[in-house]
C-alpha cells in the first residue's frame, strides 16, 4: 500500500503509536458518534481525546502521510 493511500489509524498502528484495539475502539466510537447524530470527529481527534495519542505523535503521523501539519495542541 502506497504511503498516500494509507489511513491515519494503520500509519498510526504501524508507527507504534497505538495497538491495533485502540484503533478498533476509536473507529467504533467515531461510528457510534455519526450514528447517534453526533458531529463527525477524526480518529485522530478521537484518540487525543481519549488520552491515546499526543499532539506530537499526530503531527508525526500526518506528516508521514504527506499531510501539512501545523497542529500544536492547546
Amino acid at each position: 500500500m502506497s504511503r498516500e493511500k494509507k489511513r491515519f489509524g494503520v500509519m498510526a498502528v504501524q508507527f507504534g503509536f497505538i495497538t491495533r484495539d485502540q484503533l478498533f475502539e476509536a473507529l467504533k466510537t467515531q461510528v457510534e458518534d455519526d450514528l447517534n447524530g453526533g458531529a463527525h470527529r477524526l480518529v485522530g481527534e478521537i484518540l487525543q481525546k481519549q488520552g491515546t495519542m499526543t499532539y506530537s505523535q499526530i503531527g508525526e503521523v500526518l506528516t508521514g502521510l504527506g499531510v501539512v501539519s501545523n497542529l500544536h495542541g492547546p
